[in-house]
């Protein structure tokens, strides 16, 4: 039986483990890439491994997220990861270069090859045919430092498309509509990949919006094949020489396959607060908006902010929206001052933002109270934009050029004749921007600011614990949740102590003085926790609170294996567990009980009641929880 490209790209870079759905395997990673919120720690953590220089084949540090610079945190930030990135022989993407993944997807994406990355849209590569996972920082450092990628072998979902996408309909429409169907948890375990006759009529700066958001179903990684379309693209970046065909066997076997017919899709739009809350453009035509903006890994391509423009020529912005726009890279930018329409959003009233994350993540721009905006985003979580009571809306740039000029939503397809935007055949190339690494790394002194403290770290785990029940919250707790974003806390993200007050402040603003009064305990969730990003604060802030164990009924893949990375304790709860808030549990002979991968028993010393809670780790993950954490393991020279 043939294979499926998941299959030969896992093949090709098999460690360790067996090509079973669900098994645990050893990846050798070729590429890995950071940002400044997540790459600082992950940096931090590479130097605490000992190892002098980074051995994969390519790693590359963006600086795309803390672009305000409100203090002196950021600059420092920036500055000791350009140091670092010197020092250990990593390239440096300067601020202003763009957003990782779209300088990524332009400059150093492979077909055929590994990246993991500290952001959890890191699949965008898969637009090119390259298997890009998410990853914690620590995951991301320890493959820096030659280290295997641990995961577990995903089912895989064929996609497959027929047809060709009609007028006004785009890329992001495709992914809303797989998200309809399957939901935010419909990936999990899976790798996404899209086949079939529709696919050629897909441009790889489209198929990447469809990667990028795959990311909101769970999914490990989303893949495209590496066909002719792909090598299009790389000769126009100049990369030609990296296209290698990477196509799935004819007689590919594949878990289950959604058909999508490319043509009976209609514009799509994800109301709040979740990306797959997805409704048709038309049915919520006629919503006022406050703001609209257009950007972020997902809509920043040349395609994008050039279908914008011919939207907005000769118009004005609606007088009571506010249009923000973030060009995905320098690349980006440039090409649009050159063909002139840079000068037509200007003119038509736009707000041109810096080449970076920005609102995606809070950094600004937030709407004002009850304000609804519409984003060509990725995420619509509630308080994610900065204001927790802004309905927050998600469509592709068609919908939201056209409902800025209209100060309400549009369903683009009354525009008239649809617009089309053909693809360069040779993009310009300036990678001034980019920092290789130093050839004297001696020289090189890595500055460390103030605000910059060393990692935390705990020690091997006790064979009894006992503690508060902290927190009980639903399903979808998403990272967001656990460790905002937004101006106020990322420029933090490389001081955990001072980081830490602030776990869980949208949902509870007592929780981190209880934790800290209480001396830790414990945390309960419902399904899916830890959806979101993969930012490995959300377990490390915890962790520093005294957080010894998370009880949920299920977790997202990058945050159960951070819980693990930082010796937090992920149990998988029955479906109705005698738990609540303020509860003290016990759990004794926990050692023994991970080293035998059993159940383990939770007296509920409040109500006198037991029950039993699985741990679902594998024995590696058994050894990182019984070290402490995965660091200290690694410092032990163990695996």
């Amino acid at each position: 039986m043939g294979l499926n490209l998941t299959q030969k790209i896992i093949r090709d870079r098999l460690v360790s483990g067996e090509m079973k759905p669900g098994e645990e395997l050893a990846l050798r990673i070729d590429q890995t890439l950071t940002q400044d919120v997540t790459g600082t720690m992950a940096f931090l953590q590479f130097e605490a491994l000992g190892v002098p220089r980074v051995r994969t084949k390519l790693s590359v540090s963006y600086v795309d997220h803390n672009m305000l610079q409100t203090g002196y945190e950021g600059a420092d930030d920036h500055r000791y990861l350009q140091t670092a990135a010197a020092k250990y022989g990593a390239y440096f993407s300067r601020p202003g270069n763009g957003i990782c993944h779209q300088v990524h997807l332009e400059r150093f994406g492979v077909p055929g090859q590994t990246l993991i990355g500290s952001d959890s849209h890191t699949p965008t590569c898969g637009a090119l045919g390259m298997l890009g996972m998410g990853a914690g920082g620590l995951d991301v450092a320890a493959a820096m430092a030659g280290h295997p990628f641990y995961v577990a072998m995903p089912t895989v979902t064929l996609v497959r498309l027929t047809g060709e996408l009609g007028p006004w309909v785009s890329a992001k429409d495709v992914i809303l509509e797989v998200l309809r169907r399957l939901s935010v948890k419909g990936g999990v375990g899976r790798v996404m990949e899209y086949d079939g006759p529709g696919t050629a009529s897909l441009s790889v700066p489209e198929r990447a919006t469809i990667t990028n958001m795959g990311t909101e179903l769970g999914a490990t990684s989303s893949l495209f094949p590496a066909d002719s379309r792909t090598q299009q693209f790389l000769r126009a970046q100049s990369r030609g020489d990296v296209w290698a065909e990477l196509t799935a066997d004819a007689d590919a076997e594949y878990s289950d396959v959604l058909e999508i017919d490319l043509g009976a899709l209609e514009p799509l739009v994800a109301q709040p607060y979740s990306p797959d809350n997805v409704v048709p453009a038309a049915e919520l035509a006629g919503t006022g908006l406050t703001q609209v903006c257009i950007g972020s890994c997902t809509n920043s391509s040349y395609r994008d902010m050039m279908t914008v423009a011919a939207i907005l020529e000769g118009k004005t912005v609606h007088p009571e929206v506010s249009l923000t726009i973030s060009p995905g890279s320098r690349q980006v930018l440039q090409m649009l001052a050159d063909s002139g329409a840079l000068a037509k959003l200007i003119a038509a009233g736009a707000r041109l933002l810096e080449a970076s994350c920005g609102p995606c993540i809070g950094m600004g721009q937030a709407p004002p109270s009850g304000g609804a905006t519409l984003r060509s985003f990725n995420r619509n979580f509630q308080g994610r934009c900065g204001t927790k009571d802004a309905p927050t809306y998600l469509a592709g740039a068609e919908v939201c050029g056209a409902s800025a000029v209209a100060g309400e939503i549009v369903d683009p397809r009354t525009l008239g004749e649809p617009i089309a935007v053909a693809e360069p055949e040779a993009f310009i190339i300036d990678d001034a921007m980019v920092v290789p690494p130093s050839e004297d790394p001696d020289s090189v002194e890595v500055v460390r600011g103030p605000n910059i403290a060393a990692v935390p770290m705990r020690g091997p785990l006790a064979d009894h614990i006992r503690g508060t029940v902290l927190l009980v919250a639903g399903d979808n707790v998403t990272t967001d949740d656990i460790m905002p974003a937004g101006a106020k806390i990322l420029p933090l993200r490389s001081n955990i102590p001072a980081i830490s007050q602030y776990v869980f402040s949208r949902l509870d603003s007592a929780f981190a003085e209880r934790a800290r009064r209480e001396g830790g305990g414990f945390i309960v969730g419902g399904a899916n926790y830890g959806q979101g990003s993969s930012r490995e604060h959300a377990a490390l802030a915890p962790m520093a609170l005294g957080v010894q164990a998370v009880f949920a009924r299920s977790f997202a893949r990058i945050h159960h294996a951070n819980l693990v990375n930082f010796g937090i304790l992920p149990l998988q709860l029955p479906e109705r567990a005698p738990v609540g808030q303020g509860d003290e549990l016990e759990m004794s002979g926990l050692r023994a009980a991970l080293e035998a991968g059993g159940p383990l028993s939770v007296r509920n010393v409040t109500t006198g009641k037991t029950f039993e809670v699985t741990t679902e780790v594998t024995p590696r993950q058994s050894q990182i929880l019984l070290a402490g954490g995965l660091l200290n393991l690694l410092r032990e020279g163990r695996p």
